[in-house]
């Protein structure tokens, strides 16, 4: 687990961008952090890191939104499932060769993958964020210290 402070919308982007990079076919990322915190802004940046072109919303009505890139990305959005107890297809997105994120992902812990990625956000001041990389796996920890060398 590493904790670093992001000073400005641009490094934000720019380690979403990294992160993007560097992902899988099955990857999934868990984006945690208060309303404002930059779950959305930390996937548009992921998805340019995925070479995805088209204009990535919040899918906070639709819970999950598709993009096609260098992967494909499967962008959900749990905060309306907070008492969800049915599992609504989510394994299903895991298991199709592309790249799951997953804001407010607490939400929809049993329907989870054993392995992930978990960025926690942490609203600072209007631009500043601090934001805490966590791994639950090994492919995870070395994409950590990957996007961490080139920081």
């Amino acid at each position: 687990m590493k904790t670093i402070k992001l000073a400005s919308l641009e490094e934000t982007e720019r380690l979403g961008e990294s992160i993007g990079r560097r992902l899988q076919a099955n990857d999934c990322v868990l984006l945690e952090g208060d309303l404002g915190a930059g779950k959305t802004t930390l996937t548009k940046a992921i998805a340019i890191g995925l070479d995805i072109k088209a204009m990535v919303k919040s899918p906070t009505f639709t819970i999950i939104r598709e993009y096609e890139g260098r992967l494909p990305l499967y962008h959900m959005d749990a905060y309306r499932l907070e008492h969800a107890e049915d599992d609504l297809g989510f394994e299903e997105y895991f298991n199709k060769d592309g790249v799951v994120v997953i804001e407010w992902a607490h939400y929809i812990a049993p329907f989870l993958p054993a392995h992930f990625l978990r960025l926690s956000l942490k609203h600072i001041a209007e631009t500043t964020r601090e934001i805490t990389l966590e791994a639950e796996g090994t492919n995870y920890q070395a994409l950590i210290e990957e996007v961490l060398a080139e920081w």
